[in-house]
């Protein structure tokens, strides 16, 4: 059998103008792929509104756990659509469930010309490890190298232990996945991402 490279597209390179870094710029959201920004829920507040709109932000990943709700929650479901994870920033907490269902989230919206702001509550480590996630995947990189392009943008990112670890076994599970598999492993990939997302649908607005 020949083995398969698996194409990617190429990712964008660091602007030349880049911004030097300042302590301030954690509570601002900050643009890590063309139409993909990541930053804290200060960014997404309703004071925030004319920046979201300057930016042209359509779509909003809101990650927060159960008890951060009354604080963390949309504030413009009439104007962007947005995707609600219940998520804590707990190194136990299961992250990989929820990587198909953001990664089709963010490519319907950056497909159709919207734009995607992901945040949490200080945009350091679940939304991070999100946004990683969705450059892995999508370009083929290793958890070292994503992390490295998305410090770049955003220097205070700092996933917790226990989901980098998850992000290195993301990284071999889809590769796997990727790859030519025989007929009952195929299957099984497919069962196990169908269970994942429909078990999260609810928390979509």
């Amino acid at each position: 059998m020949e083995d398969v490279k698996l194409e990617f597209p190429s990712l964008p390179q660091c602007k030349d103008d880049a911004e030097e870094w300042t302590y301030p710029m954690r509570r601002e959201m900050q643009e890590v792929l063309p139409g993909l920004f990541l930053g804290p829920y200060s960014s997404a507040m309703k004071s925030k509104l004319p920046i979201l709109q300057k930016h042209g932000i359509t779509h909003i990943i809101c990650i927060r756990q159960n008890i951060e709700a009354n604080f963390i929650k949309p504030n413009f479901q009439q104007l962007f659509r947005y995707l609600v994870l219940d998520i804590a920033d707990n190194p136990v907490e299961n992250i990989i469930r929820f990587f198909p269902m953001t990664k089709e989230f963010i490519d319907g919206s950056l497909q159709n010309g919207g734009k995607v702001l992901v945040h949490g509550n200080a945009g350091i480590s679940r939304s991070a490890a999100f946004v990683i996630a969705y450059i892995m995947e999508t370009f083929g990189m290793k958890y070292r190298d994503a992390f490295a392009y998305v410090q770049e943008r955003r220097f205070c990112i700092n996933p917790n232990a226990g989901f980098v670890h998850q992000l290195q076994l993301w990284l071999s599970w889809n590769s796997a996945r990727s790859a030519p598999l025989p007929l009952k492993q195929r299957q099984a990939y497919h069962c196990a991402f169908k269970t994942s997302k429909n078990k999260q649908t609810n928390n979509s607005f």
